[in-house]
């Protein structure tokens, strides 16, 4: 799994993708190597900082690694530390998934006109607390172009509408490397998930085919193995 990871970022670096991100967890730290010439994000997992400190060493690392910027989806006050020491930081606004409760779960928030104000709020927090962007995640798309208008931080889209400066999609949508349910925002380009199971299949006929081969002595064959001449095995075998 970690080598599909490696060839989709060397893949997006090739398709001159302006902006690749991917949490920043140890066996992932050499990424943004792979990715020469492209604005690497690496993102701070959720839940792994219970402090600014923690968040701030990690992010010095990140950025240490290669990356040109660091998501962090902390609050304002987190932001806040980042940035005042030099760390390009990317926050989150809208449908926060592990925030999701808060707003009304897995749907579009800023649909009401107090949600879009806690939107806008948010965004302004973040926007004093110095982060460079914000990623507006299911946000209609009115509020998000009526945003991208106000604020001074460059906005990506995920799900919020044409309006905004970039546009951000999960590879693993992208690739259509999901079974079952889609999200409405997503736009799938190939099949991934069901060129998955085609190789799993085979993966089985495979093995299948081998234990039969070795049941019915079909394997291993003569090309198969070494042999030695038989003089020198009789001449290694005399006084066994």
């Amino acid at each position: 799994m970690q080598a599909a990871r490696e060839e989709e970022v060397i893949a997006a670096a090739e398709a001159c993708m302006d902006m690749i991100g991917t949490a920043f967890i140890p066996e992932r730290a050499h990424f943004a190597g792979l990715a020469k010439g492209t604005h690497f994000q690496f993102g701070l997992p959720w839940g792994k900082h219970a402090s600014a400190t923690e968040a701030l060493r990690d992010a010095m690392q990140a950025m240490q690694a290669g990356a040109q910027s660091v998501y962090c989806g902390m609050s304002p006050t987190i932001v806040e530390v980042l940035a005042r020491e030099g760390v390009p930081v990317i926050c989150h606004v809208g449908l926060v998934p592990p925030k999701a409760t808060w707003t009304g779960g897995f749907r579009a928030v800023g649909k009401t006109p107090e949600q879009a104000r806690d939107v806008l709020r948010a965004v302004r927090d973040f926007e004093n607390a110095g982060a460079f962007a914000v990623e507006l995640e299911v946000v209609p798309a009115n509020l998000a172009a009526a945003i991208t208008e106000r604020s001074t931080m460059l906005t990506i889209s995920l799900g919020s509408g044409s309006d905004c400066d970039a546009q951000y999609l999960f590879s693993a949508d992208l690739l259509g490397e999901n079974s079952g349910h889609i999200p409405r925002h997503a736009k799938v380009y190939r099949n991934f998930a069901a060129e998955r199971e085609r190789l799993q299949a085979e993966r089985v006929a495979a093995y299948r085919e081998y234990i039969e081969d070795v049941a019915e002595q079909r394997f291993p064959e003569k090309a198969h193995a070494v042999r030695m001449d038989e003089a020198v095995v009789a001449e290694a075998l005399k006084n066994a």
